[in-house]
């Protein structure tokens, strides 16, 4: 569950953040993902105008969401990784079962991948001139300040959000089991008897 909400998150720090991304050289490309293979699951998105694209990839140079993309990744995997060890029982196969999990992650997704699907979604719904104007906001001084707030807002907003819905969920059991004994001694004598499958 952890494991699930943590890339939940990451996905959506990714997705909700300004569009961050540094050393990217050829501002003139497109941000368009390459054609779909068949076997691919994400949609083909339609070309970028080239001259939108280099707005947009103006717009992800100034906001540094590369970096931010990479930190995100790895602090996904620093925080993905005790839960996978706590998951899985004892034994010396468990950290090489890890490594190599994360191994094989690492070549299933890329930043690359969401550079190109966050340009196809500035395209989406983000006319060319709201492209200039966040630019432009961002290479101002409270736009750099919002680069560097929004993130340590959004871990927080995380970590608070996270505790509250357990807390919630623990008094919500809590309550149910409390309001329906039935059911409060069907748990007990389920987590009692040995599994059955």
């Amino acid at each position: 569950m952890k494991t699930f909400a943590a890339i939940v998150v990451c996905l959506f720090l990714l997705s909700a953040l300004p569009i961050h991304a540094q050393d990217q050289t050829a501002p003139s490309q497109t941000q368009t993902p390459p054609a779909a293979a068949p076997s691919d699951a994400a949609p083909a998105h339609p070309p970028i105008d080239p001259a939108k694209a280099a707005d947009i990839q103006r717009l992800i140079e100034v906001t540094g969401m590369k970096t931010l993309m990479e930190q995100t990744m790895s602090s996904m995997e620093s925080s993905i990784r005790p839960n996978l060890e706590g998951s899985l029982p004892p034994g010396e196969y468990r950290s090489r079962l890890i490594d190599l999990f994360f191994q094989k992650f690492q070549t299933k997704i890329s930043i690359q991948d969401f550079l190109d699907m966050a340009a196809a979604a500035y395209d989406k719904y983000l006319s060319d001139d709201d492209i200039k104007g966040l630019t432009q906001f961002y290479q101002t001084p409270l736009g750099q300040k919002t680069l560097t707030i929004i993130p340590k807002m959004l871990v927080e907003l995380q970590t608070e959000g996270m505790q509250k819905g357990q807390a919630a969920g623990r008094e919500a059991m809590v309550e149910v089991l409390a309001e329906h004994p039935d059911l409060a001694k069907a748990l007990q004598d389920a987590s009692q008897s040995p599994a059955t499958h």
